[in-house]
């Protein structure tokens, strides 16, 4: 089993990407290339920068990684409110709640990371 696997935000952040994917089945045509590509990019950031920093040799290369996995998440979470004032997503209430889980999350394990 990989590293990453078992590590919540890593599992958390997946659990993000379904949901992206979902809310974002039923933007506009004309978004494919714009906000709806962006969303994706930023959510499979987070879980793809998570698993890679676990991959890693080093506690400081991991600590990097979280680092810009927590970059993603909140671009992602600039999106998810765009996508909201845009119309394009009714209630984001469930995104920004799983969002926050894994700003917690990341924030935990960077602290756990840094500790060594």
């Amino acid at each position: 089993m990989r590293p990453h696997y078992k590590l919540e935000a890593w599992k958390s952040s997946i659990l993000l990407v379904d949901l992206i994917y979902s809310a974002t089945k039923c933007f506009p045509k004309e978004e494919l290339f714009g906000l709806t590509s962006q969303m994706r990019r930023a959510a499979v950031s987070v879980s793809s920068n998570i698993a890679e920093g676990a991959a890693r040799n080093s506690s400081a290369e991991f600590a990097n990684f979280l680092n810009i996995a927590k970059g993603s998440l909140s671009e992602l979470e600039t999106q998810v409110i765009i996508s909201n004032r845009q119309n394009y997503i009714e209630d984001i209430g469930e995104l920004m709640n799983l969002i926050g889980k894994v700003s917690s999350q990341l924030s935990g394990l960077y602290k756990s990371i840094k500790a060594h």
